[in-house]
């Protein structure tokens, strides 16, 4: 990792707003969408086209062509990640707020501590770790605990709300494959294939419910149009490469605070534009859940470097 120069402290200032805000308002973007687009074929479209907007600039800065094995690693991680993580959360937003949808989602660290645990020689979680994991679903279940809230506010129905939980343990599952798979050494190239192989697998699921057959442009209302081009040039290609320069020039403990940032800015969003009701409870889940995953990104971090500090002032 490079550390910031004053040269590029502003550019790195920069990437985190446009994560935090772009990755947190892409919730109400794919809420607009599905209002009148398909939610498979609008997601597999969003990813087709970032993705392979993304393989023709790698292409044309020389970077090598994935090997099969790359290419079969990002099919299973892009399947598992945006077509079972972000295609669920598509259909769902259909009957689910996008603030809740947010909320919900930010328990994904929680899927993936405890699938790297499970995993053939994962690595067991701390006791802070695993805190952060039952907070987080405290929060969670603090969250569901009150009745579903149909019609204006909406909130969420049963379906919508087992999609979305449904999405968190794959997009958690994808990213687990993703780190121990093969992958190509430049991380656009590795982005652009696994999007590119996750749209065409959300192309198959939406042909496969009839979403292509029965698709007509012109039924497309322009907020959804003006939604979907948001998700395709912001929220993926835009703020991928954001992140990307996040991961480059700043501590993995720093980059992870978007993870925080992103359901607040989604909540605040969904009641802001689209008159979201934002209940009491859902206050409180969002300070429960973010707080299990502070615990669970941030506590190892902070509690390592409390020993060391504890260790050099035990020898003085």
């Amino acid at each position: 990792m490079n550390r910031p120069t004053p040269d590029n402290r502003l550019l790195l200032a920069a990437a985190f707003a446009t994560v935090y805000v772009v990755w947190g308002s892409t919730y109400l973007a794919i809420r607009v969408a599905v209002e009148t687009l398909p939610p498979f074929g609008m997601a597999a479209g969003r990813f087709l086209i970032a993705g392979f907007l993304m393989l023709a600039i790698a292409r044309v800065r020389g970077v090598p062509w994935p090997t099969r094995p790359q290419w079969r690693d990002a099919a299973v991680s892009g399947g598992l990640m945006l077509a079972g993580g972000n295609g669920l959360v598509s259909w769902a937003e259909q009957s689910v707020s996008s603030g809740l949808a947010a909320l919900i989602v930010a328990t994904v660290p929680a899927w993936f501590a405890l699938f790297d645990w499970l995993r053939p020689g994962g690595n067991r979680p701390s006791a802070i770790t695993l805190a952060g994991i039952a907070v987080g679903f405290a929060g969670v279940a603090l969250l569901l605990s009150g009745r579903p809230a149909l019609g204006h506010g909406m909130q969420y129905t049963v379906g919508g709300l087992l999609a979305m939980v449904l999405s968190t343990a794959a997009w958690a599952a994808g990213s687990i494959y993703s780190k121990h798979g093969q992958r190509p050494e430049s991380p656009m190239m590795g982005t652009a294939i696994q999007m590119s192989c996750g749209g065409l697998v959300l192309a198959v699921i939406a042909a496969g419910r009839g979403e292509l057959g029965t698709f007509v442009a012109g039924s497309v209302s322009s907020r959804s149009w003006t939604a979907w081009a948001y998700l395709v040039v912001v929220g993926s290609f835009i703020a991928f490469n954001a992140f990307t320069y996040m991961l480059r020039h700043a501590s993995p403990a720093t980059v992870s605070t978007y993870a925080f940032v992103n359901p607040v800015v989604a909540v605040f969003l969904g009641g802001l534009v689209l008159d979201e009701t934002i209940t009491p409870r859902m206050v409180s889940a969002m300070v429960v859940i973010v707080s299990g995953v502070a615990l669970i990104t941030l506590g190892p971090f902070v509690w390592s470097r409390l020993v060391a500090a504890t260790s050099r002032t035990e020898r003085v």
